[in-house]
């Protein structure tokens, strides 16, 4: 068991222009932490999924990725050093995040760093991810910037891709940091 409390799913964002019942209720799939409640450490690990090969040709297709590795099946079978095609690291990054993404409503992405892609990715291929909040500092006047850890995995567990999400959030107590902040 984890030693955090739970971020997820714990609080509603109160719409007004719902049904108070409705607006009450908390909101699925959704952190509700401000900078204060983020803690190092922390862990989560997503479901699993398999990359089909209508969805890698449709995510190619939509950012016009036609490398050959990924669209040409004769090319990556006779001549590519995989023999089979590969999936986009673009679709492996977007998908492997978006498996531990939820929608904290406080926070707001600034930035990727130490993107790698470690292992290649065969459409079929079953991915998860594991997010890690690694640190944090106070930033700006209202906002600190966290840092998490992603890594996606495939099959039982072979890492295939690497990075560091930054995120600015929002401060529950902006009058805690007076003077702490960088900018």
């Amino acid at each position: 068991m984890s030693a955090f409390a739970p971020t997820v799913g714990v609080a509603s964002t109160h719409p007004a222009d719902m049904p108070e019942a409705h607006a009450d209720i908390p909101v699925w799939n959704s952190e509700n932490w401000f900078y204060e409640d983020w803690q190092p450490g922390h862990k989560i690990r997503s479901l699993r999924r398999t990359i089909a090969e209508g969805e890698s040709h449709m995510f190619n297709a939509l950012v016009l990725d036609i490398h050959p590795y990924v669209q040409d099946q004769m090319f990556a079978e006779r001549e590519g050093i995989f023999g089979k095609r590969l999936v986009a690291g673009a679709f492996v990054f977007s998908a492997g995040l978006g498996l531990v993404a939820t929608n904290c409503v406080n926070a707001f992405s600034y930035g990727y760093d130490k993107l790698r892609f470690i292992k290649p990715v065969f459409i079929g291929d079953t991915i998860y991810s594991i997010r890690t909040n690694l640190d944090k500092k106070p930033r700006y006047q209202d906002m600190g910037l966290i840092r998490a850890s992603y890594e996606v995995f495939k099959g039982e567990g072979e890492l295939v891709l690497y990075c560091e999400h930054l995120q600015t959030v929002k401060y529950k107590n902006p009058a805690d940091f007076v003077g702490k902040t960088e900018k």
